[in-house]
């Protein structure tokens, strides 16, 4: 009972909410062994690893800067390769529209040169023609004149001297005449 009462007279001085002294004590030593363990191997540990993880976020930020700015200047090339290309584009397109404008050009001017020509040649295939129909008629229409006039004379007019004289006097008077009736 003894221990009862002086339990009972412990208990009513000491705040129920405290620990007792020797639990605190102990409780500090092992708070300060753990802090000194935490601080001495564990924090350094922690440290290097967030170090090393920061360090790799930065190289790896640098090398994404790296390659965004290299993927920006294959951007600008490609960009200049394509407005080179279109110009270059045009420029032969316009070239072939010149050179299809040349061709054009020399093609009508041939053409023009080539129906010059057979004009020319057909107007002098035509005039050869026309010069031997001429004469070809004279000596048939002399002929002819000749025999019509023998039949009227009622003479022979073999001779040649008063038969090219009569044929040429009678074509010059055909001739007078299709002028007067023109």
């Amino acid at each position: 009972m003894n221990l009862a009462l002086q339990f009972a007279a412990e208990s009513t001085t000491r705040n129920p909410l405290l620990p007792a002294t020797y639990d605190i004590v102990w409780s500090a030593i092992a708070f300060v062994i753990i802090l000194v363990a935490f601080w001495k191997v564990f924090l350094p540990k922690v440290q290097i690893m967030l170090d090393a993880r920061a360090e790799a976020i930065e190289g790896n930020i640098a090398k994404a800067d790296e390659a965004q700015a290299k993927a920006e200047a294959a951007l600008q090339e490609y960009t200049a390769q394509l407005a080179s290309a279109r110009q270059e584009a045009g420029e032969i397109r316009d070239s072939a529209r010149a050179d299809g404008a040349k061709i054009v050009a020399k093609a009508k001017e041939d053409a023009t040169a080539e129906q010059v020509r057979i004009t020319q040649t057909a107007q002098a295939q035509i005039e050869a023609e026309r010069q031997s129909a001429v004469v070809s008629l004279r000596k048939d229409v002399g002929s002819l004149a000749i025999d019509l006039a023998s039949s009227v004379v009622g003479e022979s007019l073999n001779d040649d001297q008063k038969a090219s004289a009569l044929v040429d006097r009678f074509l010059a008077d055909l001739e007078a005449s299709e002028k007067a009736a023109k």
